[in-house]
């Protein structure tokens, strides 16, 4: 009597009724979804004909106020370098007290932890908005936005970057007698300095996007004069503002690669 090898097959049935339950419930997750928001779907399948109506009244871009609108520009870079800068400075003693191997006790270790969570946690539009009602409208509510939102960003990769370190320098520094300050300047730091700077760079190439659009509140640079021109109709100056901040988000991604190059 003939015996055929059993049949292989990837999935268990039990395995295949679980996948088949996922994929239900997915489907019926994403239809809830749809149908629970207003969503008028005549604009949305008008919207193609909207779109090519408004980017025909883009062309040609305007060219008469670029003078202003570099200078402008030039205000946002000065934003971004300004916020991330003061963030990074700010942000060590922090990520210092939400590292476990390094917070002082477990009190420290809470408020660093909750200062980088309530960072992180707002937006940098809602900082913004926050900062444009205390210092009213201009470039230090911008600066001020964006430092907050940054605490977190670099002191939460930090605080990671210390609690992975080699920790038998520490332990050899320690053994010495020697100080806490010379524990963190000469066991702590050479091992951080890479994630410093990687982070540091990663954020101001970060910022320096985030700041082309906190004028849309009032926080100062680019994204007044944008604002301006949608509110005016003036739609071939928004194509040269949009073209602007396009050539400034490339110039700072090669300006940050290059500094990743010659740093790290």
């Amino acid at each position: 009597m003939e015996i055929f090898p059993e049949q292989w097959a990837r999935f268990t049935p039990r395995q295949r009724i679980l996948r088949y339950t996922f994929f239900l419930l997915s489907a019926v997750i994403l239809y809830w979804s749809v149908t629970s928001i207003d969503v008028i779907w005549e604009w949305v399948w008008d919207s193609p004909r909207q779109m090519g109506d408004l980017f025909s009244r883009m062309v040609p871009p305007d060219t008469r106020n670029l003078s202003s609108i570099l200078m402008v520009l030039w205000e946002t870079v000065n934003i971004a370098t300004l916020a991330t800068a003061i963030a990074v400075l700010i942000s060590l003693p922090v990520a210092y007290m939400a590292a476990q191997n390094t917070t002082p006790n477990k009190a420290t270790l809470w408020i660093g932890r909750f200062i980088l969570v309530s960072s992180r946690s707002i937006n940098t539009i809602i900082w913004a908005l926050l900062f444009v009602a205390i210092f009213g409208p201009g470039i230090i509510a911008g600066i001020v936005a964006i430092m907050f939102r940054s605490i977190g960003f670099v002191g939460k990769l930090l605080g990671e970057a210390i609690e992975e370190i080699d920790h038998k320098p520490v332990e050899a520094l320690e053994a010495t007698g020697a100080s806490r300050f010379k524990v963190i300047m000469y066991a702590i730091v050479p091992q951080v300095m890479p994630t410093f700077w990687a982070v540091s760079i990663l954020r101001w190439d970060i910022n320096l996007r985030e700041s082309t659009v906190l004028g849309l509140v009032g926080a100062g640079g680019i994204g007044v004069m944008l604002q301006g021109a949608i509110d005016t109709f003036n739609w071939q100056e928004v194509a040269t503002i949009l073209l602007a901040i396009i050539v400034l988000v490339i110039v700072g991604e090669v300006i940050s690669a290059w500094l990743r190059r010659k740093i790290l």
